[in-house]
């Protein structure tokens, strides 16, 4: 490993606070620069292929508990903002125990992000986490290269945006990555889940001459096209045609695959499940690093035929 780094047998290698230091010095545009680099190395070896993508997303638990949100109009943090109800329904001076109490039998709990933030972390978004746990998160979507494995665009996002709203701009962003890494491949095909499914979405995709093969989500009823452009109706029926052919349904399997093994490699063998940094920049700026040498995993893998992709 340090002769693969360019150190020597007796030199010593950077500690933890010198990658940290050597980070915050850094702009997030060298640290994606890094990332494309390892791309390169994969056109150069013609492992990049780039026609069909597979996009999917994960959250990631922020560096900050949920005692650490306050409402945004008052600045009030959760106990206060408990003691000024209960004093409203008439307890003068409540206890922890009081508050606790009549925490649990108020009938509306819930904490949005338009009205809560955290004052540690301004970036994180409430959520709720694969686990069934409510917490404060990122979102990480990662744009796949079927064939090669590889992911081609990452983008750490806030929890609270919508997958449909982020799948227009991972697909573009993989594009340019290939583009930039030297390939003259263009993405034909994106596949992801039901989650993805919008009409806006699908005819967007469609504009930019893509594919889609997202199933659709259990509707009750039937659709009205009558208030909608006539090129929605298109790349909705285009894409349900898709998704029922044989090639949709290869697709699907190999879609629910791929993703998910790069999300176990990178956030659970990885450890980035859980970050440790604050801001969405620093985020990125570490996530992007960690894919990147996943992706070198993959292509010293292909290269070598030796080892695992846990390993």
């Amino acid at each position: 490993l340090k002769t693969f780094l360019g150190f020597g047998v007796t030199e010593s290698t950077p500690d933890h606070s010198s990658l940290t230091y050597i980070r915050k010095r850094l702009p997030l545009e060298v640290h994606y620069r890094v990332f494309l680099f390892v791309l390169e190395i994969a056109e150069k070896k013609k492992l990049l292929k780039g026609k069909t993508v597979a996009v999917d997303s994960t959250t990631l638990e922020a560096n900050a508990a949920m005692k650490s949100i306050v409402l945004k109009e008052t600045g009030e943090d959760w106990k206060e903002y408990l003691q000024r109800l209960a004093k409203e329904e008439g307890i003068e001076e409540p206890t922890d125990e009081d508050l606790r109490r009549f925490d649990k039998k108020r009938k509306d709990k819930k904490v949005s992000n338009k009205d809560w933030e955290s004052k540690t972390d301004h970036d994180s978004r409430i959520t709720k986490m694969k686990d069934g746990r409510t917490h404060l998160a990122y979102k990480a979507e990662h744009a796949i290269d079927m064939d090669s494995d590889l992911v081609v665009a990452v983008e750490v996002f806030h929890a609270d945006e919508s997958d449909p709203s982020t799948l227009l701009p991972t697909v573009v962003g993989a594009q340019v990555n290939l583009t930039l890494a030297g390939s003259t491949s263009e993405i034909k095909d994106a596949v992801a889940d039901k989650g993805y499914h919008k009409m806006e979405t699908l005819a967007d995709l469609e504009s930019y001459g893509i594919r889609t093969y997202i199933p659709e989500k259990r509707c009750r009823g039937k659709h009205t096209w009558i208030d909608k452009p006539e090129s929605h109706q298109e790349a909705y029926r285009a894409n349900r045609r898709r998704v029922q052919g044989k090639r949709g349904k290869r697709l699907q399997r190999k879609r629910s695959e791929l993703p998910e093994r790069s999300f176990a490699h990178v956030c659970e063998t990885g450890g980035a499940r859980r970050t440790w940094l604050r801001g969405r920049e620093d985020i990125n700026k570490r996530y992007l690093i960690q894919v990147a040498a996943r992706n070198l995993g993959v292509i010293l893998r292909r290269l070598g035929a030796v080892g695992t992709p846990r390993s």
